[in-house]
This record gives structure tokens, sequence and C-alpha cells, in this order.
């Protein structure tokens, strides 16, 4: 599933096509994706403009003229295809492996009055849309209870402490509680607690201290989460399965990892002799260097 730099960067692709434009066409293939699509939804945006269009956590939110707002959350395999006049659609190879765009998974398509052709493909349906009051959104049923945004300024040893104090979950299911902050994922959260030398299994309030101040580790990993984010935003997020950019290009981010996917691998770490491991938590892979990574610090 793309995670929150890989969203980042599918927003930074869309705006030029949508930022400021309205929609002339909505053309709907089928009637729902994973949900069903909002009633009268073409209607309801043919001729709106976008005023703006951001992110929260993993979800694209585009903000209209007429006070609504248009939610989009790529699901497993979403993506979104930008045609501007003169140019042609983003190549189906292009994509990381055998899952490329077919044309049965162009599902719906938005035609803005300058000409560009913005087409949601989605191979396993498992993302959604949905038309909401922007008045209230973090309210609503998509956003109620969401974390802090990782890549905002909130996010702090500080707060870090506060989360996590007298938690006996492991350090990893914490950062991926998106009630306490939104949209890290597995992959950068493994990159993240190998860069702090973090073990995935300490108890998420190992970082807090007796007195419930935030420990050292507690500003190092808010440090180094917004490092790693950032650093896979200006990549261009990580090419994983079949994610790919709003223009088709590649991620590579991936060429960064330094634990995720590589079990069995040497250690990164100069001079760590180590051998990246891979456990499993709540279903879920976690990659770590069991030197750089100890379980007790």
């Amino acid at each position: 599933m793309p995670e929150l730099p890989e969203v980042e960067t599918v927003r930074r692709g869309l705006e030029p096509a949508m930022l400021g434009q309205r929609f002339a066409a909505v053309s709907l293939r089928r009637a729902d994706l994973r949900f069903p699509l909002p009633e009268r939804f073409a209607e309801r945006l043919t001729g709106r403009r976008v005023e703006a269009l951001s992110r929260r956590a993993k979800y694209l939110i585009a903000d209209l003229d007429d006070a609504q707002a248009l939610v989009m959350h790529l699901g497993m395999s979403g993506r979104f295809v930008v045609e501007a006049p003169g140019t042609p659609p983003a190549e189906p190879g292009a994509y990381y492996n055998e899952i490329g765009r077919h044309l049965r998974h162009d599902h719906v398509v938005f035609d803005f009055g300058s000409g560009a052709r913005v087409t949601y493909n989605d191979v396993r349906r498992f993302g959604f849309m949905d038309l909401l009051p922007r008045s209230g959104l973090e309210t609503s049923r998509h956003f109620a209870g969401m974390g802090i945004e990782p890549l905002g300024n909130e996010l702090s040893g500080e707060l870090l402490a506060a989360l996590f104090a007298g938690k006996l979950a492991p350090l990893k299911a914490a950062l991926l509680d998106q009630r306490l902050i939104a949209g890290l994922g597995n992959i950068y959260v493994c990159e993240a607690l190998f860069r702090a030398g973090l073990h995935p299994q300490a108890p998420a309030g190992s970082l807090v201290a007796p007195d419930g101040t935030p420990r050292e580790k507690a500003h190092l990993l808010a440090r180094i989460i917004r490092e790693v984010l950032e650093e896979a935003v200006a990549a261009g997020g990580s090419t994983l399965r079949d994610f790919a950019h709003a223009d088709g290009s590649l991620g590579y981010f991936q060429h960064r990892f330094k634990v995720y996917d590589r079990e069995g691998e040497p250690c990164t770490t100069p001079g760590c002799g180590g051998t990246v491991s891979r456990l499993v938590q709540a279903g879920r892979s976690t990659f770590y260097c069991p030197r750089c990574q100890p379980a007790q610090r």
C-alpha cells in the first residue's frame, strides 16, 4: 500500500493539472470502488473549481469552490494518470512489476477545462472517493480520531512522551497506530527505528522517563521520523509492488533502504558486521539489525 511519502508524491503530481481548474466532465466507468461512489457524484463535481489540493495522512483532499471536499484514497493499487494537452498518458511499462495500467481498470475520469485529463485506475478497487462538506471534515467518518501528522510541527520528543507514557505495546505497533500518528506505515517505521537504534519490540513507554518527560531517544526518534519521510518525499517515494507516481515514473527511495526487505543481507552500518533480520508483528514483517537495535538499551 502506498504510504505517506507516496501519497504526497501523487499529490504533487496532480497539483499542476487540478489546482485552480474546473471539472469540465466526470466519467464514471462503474458505480463503486471499495465503496459505492457518492450519489450524483459526476453531477456534483462538474463545473466545480479545485481551490486547494492537500493530503491528510494517506488521503488526498481537493477543496472545491462550493465548500465541499473531494476525498480520495488510493487503497492498495490505486493510481492517477495525468494527460496534459499534447502529451501521452503514462506508459504501463514504467511500473515496477507486471501489474500495469490496463484500460479496463480506468474507473473514474476527470476532464478539466484546461484540457488536462486525470484518470483513476485501480486493479484491486480498494481505493475510494467521497464528497463531504469541508467544514467539519476532521470529524467526519474518514478522519475522526486520526492522530497528528508526522510531517507537521506537532511531532516532537515531548509529543511522543505524551502519546507513549505508560504504554507496554511494542514501539513499532505504537508508531503504526493511526490514532496516535497518522500516515506512518510499515516501510518507514522500520527505517526510522533502525536509524534511531531502537528495537521494534521495545515497549513504547521506554521512551518516557519516570517523571513523564521524554528520554533523549524520544527526541532522536521524532527527528529521525521526520528526516526519513522528508528524504522519501524528495526521492519520490518507494516503488514497491505496483506503486508508481501520477506521471507514471517510479519512486527511488527503495534504493536507500537500510533494513526494509533486506532480510539476510549485511547491515549497512560501517563496522557493524551484523545481518538484517525479520520478525512478524501483528501479521506484518519487521526488518531490523539485532546489533544496531539491541533488545535492551
